[in-house]
């Protein structure tokens, strides 16, 4: 097989068919019945050259399309490959009809070439073949995993930030896969631009390529319903095929996999596969790889082993940036007043910034009227002005903690020493100590009775980790989001 695509088991199959028929002396239907010449493919899509439609229901007809696709399946152990065509047939010229009255000829126009194959004028059906408008290729290649409008032009970096190293890293990749930082991983909460910049790499790879490497796009929740589905249907070595044999690999989210060995397993030895091979492998995260909990120490080892970069949540600058460049893509403006105040007001990540520009360009749109800085104001105080103390718990703190940490609220409140316990137990506290106005000791009633000095401890240890730990204060004011959104 080809390291780049299918071409090398196109032919390979071809042969093996033409082949078969020769043995069975039928080596003229496949002259003319198997009419179709390769041009490219994705990862589940080969399209071919095929004269007209004509041509090409006649052979959908005869099982010859779905002979092909059946032997390349078989050949690569992919469970669907499709074949789509392409047609390309020009008419003879009337000079060329006169010719001969026992040949017609088939004209198909390659880039750079004419290529001219004489038909016998015996197969009667061929000569049902009406003249075809030949169907323009797209100018950029497609991947049905990625989404075009990712790219590295569409995000913002930032000046000096998190994100413009991690911008410069995968710029450098998607120029060398493979060859530069393998595997990179990108970590950080929600909505800070982490798959956006992975499908960018992507996007990127597929345009250099012309299309003609097999890149995968897939959500870590999609990986592991994809293996558990060809475990119940008995195919899993189709499975293994189709993803060892990939040239990048997006995965996603893959916080998603904890706690679940036999994806875990599975992931290690694709890793391996596509290591060995120089193939790149991208991977995004929620948190970094130790917070991770029961993550096999093999796969940690391998996942971090290459770039690990932390996305932060965009300073003043870089949300002004953003918001300028949305209003750039939309076609819209905005004054200065406005702007400015939508990026003071969002703190969090860039999904709520446009979430928010989005509402205040709504409401302008449908009212058809300018936005003024009253207008913003207005439609932004709902949701994202600060609420008050009372509607903050300790419990739901708790509660948001212990889901993050995947624990239970027992656990926050209880007496385990481990370290993951332990950890959780103290970000909730310093989060009741930031977010409620309860003192040291109220705060240590709720917390399963523990003493004013053991409130303390816990909330000095987390203060004094953010101001060394950019990441984990990143964390924390997440966190902090997430509580603030918080309902029953």
């Amino acid at each position: 097989m080809s390291e780049y695509n299918y071409k090398e088991v196109w032919q390979y199959a071809m042969n093996q068919i033409k082949d078969e028929l020769k043995k069975e002396e039928k080596e003229s239907e496949f002259i003319l019945w198997f009419k179709m010449e390769y041009i490219e493919d994705t990862i589940d899509k080969i399209s071919v050259s095929v004269p007209s439609d004509f041509m090409w229901q006649k052979m959908k007809s005869k099982g010859n399309v779905q002979k092909v696709e059946q032997t390349i399946q078989q050949l690569t152990g992919q469970s669907k490959i499709e074949i789509v065509p392409f047609f390309n047939m020009q008419t003879p010229s009337s000079s060329e009809s006169q010719k001969s009255d026992s040949v017609e000829y088939k004209i198909q126009k390659n880039q750079s070439t004419t290529i001219r194959e004489e038909i016998p004028a015996e197969y009667s059906e061929y000569k049902e073949l009406k003249e075809e408008t030949p169907k323009k290729k797209k100018n950029l290649p497609k991947n049905s995993t990625l989404n075009e409008n990712f790219t590295f032009e569409s995000f913002i970096p930032g000046e000096g930030s998190s994100s413009k190293f991690a911008y410069n890293v995968a710029i450098s990749v998607a120029e060398n896969p493979g060859k530069k930082a393998n595997p990179i991983l990108l970590y950080g909460g929600v909505g800070l631009g982490k798959t956006h910049l992975m499908q960018a790499i992507g996007n990127r790879i597929l345009e250099n390529s012309s299309g003609n490497l097999k890149i995968c796009y897939i959500q870590a929740e999609s990986f592991l319903n994809e293996f558990t589905s060809s475990l119940l249907n008995r195919n899993s070595e189709k499975f293994k095929t189709k993803y060892r044999n990939l040239d990048v690999l997006l995965l996603d989210d893959i916080h998603f996999l904890q706690n679940k060995q036999g994806i875990q397993e599975e992931l290690f030895y694709t890793f391996e596969a596509l290591h060995k091979k120089n193939a790149q492998m991208v991977f995004t995260c929620d948190r970094p790889l130790k917070e991770i909990q029961n993550m096999a120490d093999r796969l940690v080892s391998r996942l971090g082993s290459g770039m690990c970069m932390d996305l932060q949540p965009p300073n003043y600058e870089t949300r002004k940036a953003i918001i300028q460049k949305k209003l750039e893509l939309k076609g819209k403006d905005l004054t200065e007043e406005v702007i400015d105040y939508i990026a003071r007001t969002i703190e969090t990540n860039i999904r709520d910034l446009e979430s928010a520009l989005n509402k205040v360009l709504g409401y302008a749109e449908f009212v058809d009227s300018s936005v003024t800085i009253e207008i913003a104001q207005q439609q932004l105080s709902d949701i994202y002005s600060e609420p008050s103390v009372g509607n903050i718990s300790i419990e739901n703190i708790m509660k948001v903690v212990s889901e993050n940490y995947q624990i239970s609220v027992s656990d926050i409140k209880g007496k385990k020493r481990d370290k993951k316990y332990a950890s959780a137990r103290f970000i909730a506290i310093y989060i009741a100590r930031e977010m409620t106005e309860y003192s040291f000791t109220e705060i240590g009633n709720e917390f399963g009775g523990r003493d004013h000095s053991s409130i303390m401890h816990a909330y000095n240890s987390i203060h004094d980790k953010i101001q060394t730990d950019a990441s984990f204060s990143s964390r924390i004011k997440i966190l902090m989001e997430e509580v603030k959104k918080f309902k029953n």
